[in-house]
């Protein structure tokens, strides 16, 4: 009896030992954490400025800003969907404070309160469309990304004039909305952007979220198997809008901090950034296919575009040749992806 007993427990995958190895391959972010030290080290070689306190200051500050809208992005991906337009919602948010405060004399933090509810009004009817008609949250947003270019050339034009909102920095309380969304911390003598501050907390947050809730636990439940999860009582809609909305908050933030930053705003910012967040999210180990990723797995990605986009600058090469590199670090995710998923398949039989 004692011998079966053993036999049962040994058998038992609850309870069977893993190794340390096979627990950290099957950890999303772990490939993103060595191509991170890899493209480090690389141009860290090629130039000493690189690795300067001014120079991580350099590619931090795009890394930031990335990361903020990929672990967002991340958070979806794992649900399960896309959002097409979340790279033109923050040209929304940020076109919509501008216009409001510069041309309607409208109250800065009244105005940045009406293009949050905007935004967030519009990852609501995302989020709803998509689980309502069942189809792919490819089509309904890249449906939302073209209305929204299109409202953001055409409300610009015919409110200014031109293609842009200009002059934030004249409204009232930009001091105070400068301080939160655009100043700089010095350390040892270098200036790093605070958005690099609520990258790493938004970060702590996303992980925190994954992780540690209920809310964590039905985002890679509807991402592995939505009708199972419905089935077993996971609120599939509720969700789903919610991971919607946190990507276009994340949208505003970003939108806002670009317009108070520059003190201006292009009615055509942000096309295109969409891919870019999927492709640090993918690179941080979220698969397109959904139930597998990290929030720090999509930080590290946003921090290899970074380093990558202004290690280039450092090397002396030609920009173009970026485009070439970030398409073969998505290729190389999404095969390391797949073996990785593959390992931790057959690590639970």
């Amino acid at each position: 009896m004692a011998g079966t007993i053993t036999e049962a427990v040994a058998t038992d995958e609850r309870v069977a030992r893993v190794g340390v190895l096979r627990r950290l391959l099957v950890k999303p972010e772990l490939g993103s954490l060595i191509g991170a030290i890899v493209v480090f080290s690389f141009f860290a070689v090629l130039s000493a400025d690189f690795r300067s306190p001014g120079g991580i200051a350099n590619w931090l500050d795009p890394a930031s800003t990335l990361g903020i809208m990929a672990v967002a992005v991340a958070l979806l991906m794992i649900g399960g969907h896309f959002d097409l337009s979340a790279g033109v919602q923050t040209a929304t948010a940020g076109i919509a404070s501008g216009l409001l405060t510069t041309y309607y004399g409208m109250n800065t933090w009244a105005a940045l309160l009406l293009s949050l509810i905007l935004v967030l009004a519009i990852g609501f009817l995302n989020g709803y469309l998509v689980v309502r008609t069942g189809l792919p949250s490819f089509i309904i947003t890249l449906g939302s990304f073209l209305m929204l270019q299109g409202l953001n050339l055409g409300v610009t034009k015919v409110v200014t004039n031109t293609v842009q909102v200009n002059n934030f920095d004249k409204v009232g309380g930009y001091s105070a909305l400068h301080k939160v969304m655009a100043s700089t911390v010095t350390i040892a003598g270098t200036p790093f952007q605070i958005a690099i501050l609520w990258w790493v907390l938004l970060t702590i947050g996303g992980t925190y979220l994954l992780l540690k809730t209920r809310f964590g636990n039905w985002i890679f439940a509807i991402g592995g198997e939505k009708n199972a999860s419905t089935n077993v009582g996971v609120p599939v809609m509720r969700t789903t809008v919610t991971l919607f909305m946190i990507t276009s908050a994340a949208a505003w933030f970003i939108g806002n901090t670009q317009i108070v930053r520059l003190t201006s705003i292009q009615a055509q910012t942000g096309i295109g950034q969409e891919l870019i967040y999927i492709v640090a999210a993918v690179i941080g180990g979220c698969l397109l296919t959904g139930g597998f990723g990290s929030a720090v797995g999509a930080s590290l990605g946003a921090l290899i575009f970074g380093m990558t986009s202004q290690g280039i600058v450092y090397a002396g090469w030609d920009a173009d040749w970026f485009k070439f590199f970030l398409g073969a670090m998505l290729l190389l995710a999404v095969l390391a992806n797949q073996f990785v998923r593959r390992y931790a398949e057959q690590s639970r039989r």
